[in-house]
């Protein structure tokens, strides 16, 4: 495989170092490409995962778009496609996993202290992750070199959304959500889910049981339906690379590297600057902390999936000291409400995407994409390329055009990698932070945490 991306970079550096080579040139450096592509489909024939063949079906993409632009402009229907079985997973996920979320703890008044002490820091620690997602983009404008159809632009910018606080707080409140759902107003679904879940855990056990097993069954339904959507994701992030570079070159994938940096970067930042104060504000050991996270962390970059990691963490926490009935609460809390690093990722992706179209969001605008952020980025921990799903979302709430997401997929199996173990690692850190608040000394844990009881709480 290593061999056959070498191939495959090589002749595409050529060809975006010397655009315009002769017919002879042209040829070498198309063949090269093509043996490269060759390589990596043979090496895939034992390495039959999605993720590497969305990886396989980029680079096709962006071959075809070089080599036969003509052939690019019709695969577009196949993006089109995906992008509609995808817009149509999002309102009944979010609507279901918000609830579950909410109303799946049992009752909330049951949860106490612990429960509203978790949810205020999953709140502050993600909204300052989501603000520093935002300034680190602002700060590299990664996306100011990628140039989008000029028509999607216009449609934009045609339907823009309402920028003033007043008209963007009312619009977050449905008059009716079967509308909400139909005109794909994910803010104004959140919302809705938001205000059921919390009044589902007001009701009497007998009466809430029916409806949050219903929720639950919904999600596990959208969870099962997102793996079938995802089956096609080859085909339709492939078309849409082919298209995307077809018309715009082989230049469309330089500012995809930038946006790499800034990502990593800006993960970098939350580690120094969020994780490790707030670790010596409530004392934590460092080094046995380190210690704890750092096989779940390694788990969730290997596999790029929080779930995996998921009975290692508790069984570490336990091992830290904290004690079971907060690792049990925290942690899978954590799953729906404090995805830091999908935090991090969601911000700065989402102004990328302006950025590329041309659209300058001033800081007010920006701010109600992080309030936006903060709501339709809840409980999607589960999905398969679920920053895809919110972003399609946002794009939506903010009229802003989907052909930059399809090609933030070329780094996206690099990102995930990375956002993912900051998820487990602010998961973590939540739980020691609750223990520490809750008066306990954090001295290791004598019993081993049968984490496997424990991965799906009631």
């Amino acid at each position: 495989m290593a061999g056959g991306i070498v191939l495959f970079l090589g002749g595409a550096l050529l060809a975006a170092v010397f655009p315009t080579q002769a017919g002879s040139a042209h040829l070498w450096t198309s063949a090269l490409r093509w043996i490269g592509i060759a390589a990596i489909a043979v090496a895939g024939l034992k390495r039959s995962t999605l993720t590497y063949w969305i990886f396989f079906s980029l680079l096709l993409g962006v071959e075809i778009g070089l080599d036969r632009p003509m052939l690019a402009e019709h695969l577009r229907v196949l993006s089109d496609i995906f992008l509609r079985l995808i817009k149509v997973i999002v309102a009944p996920l979010i609507f279901g996993t918000l609830v579950t979320g909410i109303a799946g703890h049992g009752n909330l008044r049951s949860v106490g202290r612990l429960g509203l002490k978790s949810l205020v820091y999953f709140e502050v620690v993600t909204t300052i992750a989501l603000f520093l997602g935002v300034a680190a983009i602002d700060l590299t404008r990664a996306g100011g070199g990628l140039a989008v159809p000029q028509n999607g632009v216009a449609a934009a910018v045609q339907n823009a959304a309402p920028l003033k606080w007043d008209e963007f707080l009312l619009h977050m409140f449905p008059e009716n959500v079967a509308k909400a759902v139909a005109e794909n107003q994910i803010l104004q679904v959140s919302v809705f889910a938001i205000l059921f879940g919390i009044a589902l855990a007001r009701v009497a056990e007998s009466k809430r049981a029916p409806m949050l097993r219903f929720c639950e069954s919904l999600t596990d339904t959208m969870f099962a339906f997102t793996n079938l959507v995802m089956y096609f994701a080859p085909f339709g992030v492939g078309a849409a690379m082919a298209y995307t570079v077809g018309h715009m070159g082989i230049s469309v994938l330089l500012p995809l590297g930038k946006l790499l940096l800034t990502g990593y970067g800006a993960l970098i930042a939350l580690l120094l600057l969020v994780f490790l104060p707030i670790a010596w504000m409530v004392r934590l050991p460092l080094g046995r902390f380190i210690k704890a996270v750092a096989e779940p962390a390694t788990i969730a970059f290997a596999t790029s999936t929080s779930e995996a990691a998921l009975p290692r963490a508790m069984e570490e926490m336990e091992a830290f000291g904290v004690s079971r009935q907060i690792v049990a609460f925290v942690i899978p809390a954590g799953y729906s409400f404090n995805m830091v690093g999908s935090a991090v990722y969601l911000s700065l992706a989402s102004i990328f995407v302006a950025q590329a179209a041309g659209i300058h969001m001033s800081w007010t605008e920006q701010l109600f994409m992080v309030f936006a952020l903060m709501l339709t980025s809840k409980g999607v921990a589960g999905v398969p390329r679920a920053v895809l799903v919110v972003l399609l979302a946002t794009a939506a709430t903010f009229h802003l055009p989907t052909e930059p997401i399809f090609v933030l997929l070329g780094v996206d199996a690099l990102m995930d990698m990375a956002r993912t173990s900051m998820n487990v690692i602010g998961n973590c850190l939540a739980c020691a932070v609750m223990a520490r608040w809750e008066g306990e000394e954090l001295m290791p844990g004598a019993e081993v945490f049968e984490a496997a009881s424990l991965a799906t709480p009631e």
